[in-house]
């Protein structure tokens, strides 16, 4: 096979993959069609190293993921999170939710390594997952590397539906009061503050043209702050080993804190969706070992993980919820956003906002309640608490 065969192919599958998710609006996963085609090429006609054969090594790969995370760390305000204290509390709930029942239960049923695989995988996204399917194919464990992938394909599964019906019954509630005159229809200081974007000036370069701010600076830049990331983890390895994704994220809200970086710089740069399409090919390359015997034996265990995640996740929520005086629904949808994040948070949420009404107030009064507490409950989950447990938990294996 022909190397542009090769990229023709894999990008038409990612393709097919968004067709599916907007048809649907988003109730079957873009990622699940994707893995499905994937799986059902490489049982058929792919080379194993169709990714590779593409222009999509290992090598580059790490690379890319350094980039990502690093550009991760510039989206952080500290004072957009501030403002959204409770959110973050409630998040954080929901991932120790995971983690309590899949380590307290589900060690007992599945076996440490396939928990401590399964966890950040469940809590975050692409990244996380990827980091757990190297460390299991590192430590010799082939199936649950393709483990680590299988569920991040299919935990979506659970969370669509689940979100889709809280915030219905949240919607609902808010629409009941704001009707009988209980709720205002200004935004609260809290929603309008999360929904505001602050623009992040380039402090240390404020004196430098514009003209010099090229694609190539900003490059050199966030390559720059992540080799410092993996540097300091080097420097660190004889006294505590600390992964250098982690230290990127923080490096990347350092750099950013300080004018070094600006917001989604990978974004301005022009290089985010070649970044992205890359890092997803890798992602559904780590299924060229999955057979179909392999597939049917993580099903118990991939369901069982899923239904564990849920259940823990929603105790802890209502727990604090109601220590915060934030209702169940709204504290249960915002645990739930980490079984997907981003986009797939707002996308839900403002499905949801449409199917409850059609007077234009009433929309705006549910999205100013509704889409920050989600979007900040997705950034924490996904971007934040996932990677620094994969790089914990990478070193369990």
């Amino acid at each position: 096979m022909s190397q542009m065969l090769a990229l023709v192919i894999l990008v038409a599958i990612l393709f097919i993959g968004d067709l599916v998710a907007v048809r649907t609006k988003a109730w079957v996963p873009s990622i699940f069609v994707c893995a499905v085609l994937f799986l059902i090429g490489y049982w058929t006609f792919f080379p194993k190293d169709i990714v590779s054969l593409a222009g999509i090594p290992p090598v580059v790969a790490t690379m890319l993921i350094y980039l990502l995370i690093t550009n991760m760390g510039t989206l952080l305000s500290l004072k957009e999170l501030r403002n959204q204290w409770k959110t973050i509390l409630i998040a954080i709930s929901g991932i120790l939710g995971i983690i309590a029942t899949l380590l307290g239960i589900g060690t007992f049923v599945f076996g440490f390594e396939t928990v401590v695989v399964a966890i950040p995988p469940l809590v975050g996204g692409v990244v996380s997952a990827l980091i757990m399917s190297e460390g299991a194919k590192e430590a010799g464990l082939a199936s649950l590397s393709v483990f680590a992938i299988v569920i991040y394909v299919m935990q979506g599964f659970a969370g669509y539906p689940l979100t889709s019906i809280m915030l219905k019954k949240e919607g609902k509630r808010l629409l009941k009061l704001y009707r009988s005159g209980q709720l205002s229809e200004q935004k609260t200081e809290e929603a309008a503050a999360a929904l505001e974007t602050s623009k992040q000036e380039l402090k240390l370069f404020k004196n430098m043209p514009e003209k010099y701010n090229t694609d190539f600076f900003k490059y050199f830049r966030l390559a720059l702050v992540a080799y410092l990331a993996y540097l300091t983890s080097t420097l660190l390895a004889p006294v505590v080993s600390v992964s250098p994704f982690v230290l990127c994220l923080l490096f990347g809200v350092i750099a950013t804190s300080v004018g070094f970086l600006e917001k989604q710089v990978l974004q301005k740069a022009n290089g985010f969706g070649l970044a992205i399409m890359a890092l997803m090919l890798f992602i559904f390359d780590g299924l060229n070992k999955a057979t179909p015997s392999m597939m049917v034996d993580l099903l118990y265990p991939l369901i069982g993980c899923i239904v564990l995640a849920v259940i823990g996740m929603y105790i802890f929520s209502l727990v604090i919820g109601k220590v915060l005086k934030v209702s169940k629904e709204m504290a249960f949808s915002v645990s739930l956003t980490a079984l997907y994040g981003f986009p797939a948070d707002y996308i839900i949420t403002s499905e949801v906002i449409k199917s409850l009404t059609e007077d234009e107030k009433e929309r705006e009064m549910l999205t100013s309640r509704m889409l920050p507490p989600m979007l900040v409950g997705g950034f924490i989950t996904v971007t934040i608490v996932s990677v620094i447990l994969a790089g914990i938990f990478v070193g369990l294996l």
